[in-house]
């Protein structure tokens, strides 16, 4: 089995590493290097650096233009394997492999199709999710599934940390997939269900509306956490909060911020939410108690 895969950031990693233990990768297509850092340092992809040190061939590419289908041609490849690439497989290259192209996809189609399913389901409080390896079609995210594993959503995971969980389980789902469509007994099934769509997140998506109850604020907490990353007001100025949790303790009118001994809370439109790690603007993050000294015992978040 001959594959080209194609995946871009530190998610997709764990699939392009189990596949390599187990099959052929004529080539590695990933996202072009990109500014990182304060001195916009460019820097290659987490999956062309893995590509790298596993000594493959890498196409970097923002597109999947024609000079990309006419190097994906030429390698012959039986199948290829999409993770988290960041853009959209088109004609002619979506048939250019004799098997098509199968996606690694977090969530349990047809719930959350599209860029940020992770998110979109922590944000939505769902208590269970997975991952699932589907066939490529031109509608997004619309294919036959092939496999798909469950799994219980922890109580305060956040998105960083159940994407990591589910990248490990997902390269093993998609390693035995691509192994069963080598061995020609793969069956795929269609999708059944209302979808549900995942768009890709903005920074206005993750702002904390605090005059919702804790359970609301709290999910979209985890759901933008670390990107891009929980935010509210802090007079005219962006306050980013980097780890919260629920708090048992007597409500506080919305946006308040106020000590509980060691605790430093935030009133929500139900019980408060314990604030752990802040980031003032313009400063480095820091513990919410030692801000709070700073602030002088005073402070509104809207």
């Amino acid at each position: 089995m001959r594959l080209v895969f194609a995946g871009t950031p530190a998610v997709a990693v764990p699939a392009l590493r189990s596949l390599a233990e187990r099959f052929e990768i004529a080539a590695v297509i990933t996202r072009e290097d990109a500014p990182l850092g304060r001195k916009r340092v460019l820097t290659p992809s987490p999956v062309a650096a893995a590509a790298a040190e596993l000594g493959l061939t890498v196409i970097k590419a923002n597109r999947l233009r024609e000079e990309v289908s006419e190097r994906v041609a030429a390698l012959h490849p039986d199948l290829g394997v999409i993770v988290a690439y960041g853009g959209l497989v088109r004609e002619p290259l979506l048939s250019t492999p004799r098997l098509g192209w199968v996606n690694l996809h977090f969530s349990l189609l047809p719930r959350w199709r599209g860029a940020a399913p992770v998110q979109h389901a922590l944000i939505a409080g769902d208590h269970e999710t997975g991952a699932a390896v589907f066939q490529l079609v031109p509608e997004l995210d619309a294919g036959a599934v092939f496999a798909e594993t469950r799994r219980a959503v922890g109580p305060d995971e956040t998105a960083g940390e159940l994407l990591e969980s589910l990248a490990v389980s997902g390269s093993a789902l998609l390693t035995e997939t691509v192994a069963a469509l080598d061995a020609g007994t793969a069956v795929a099934h269609e999708q059944t269900g209302r979808p549900t769509l995942a768009p890709k997140l903005t920074i206005d998506d993750a702002r904390l509306d605090l005059s919702h109850p804790v359970d609301r604020v709290y999910a979209r907490f985890r759901g933008v956490t670390p990107e891009p990353g929980a935010w509210t007001l802090l007079g005219a100025d962006r306050f980013k909060i980097h780890a919260a949790r629920p708090s048992a303790a007597d409500p506080l009118p919305a946006g308040t911020v106020a000590a509980d001994g060691k605790r430093i809370l935030v009133g929500t439109g139900s019980r408060p939410l314990e604030l752990l790690t802040v980031q003032p603007a313009g400063r480095k993050p820091m513990s919410a108690a030692d801000w709070w000294r700073g602030a002088g015992g005073e402070a509104v978040l809207s």
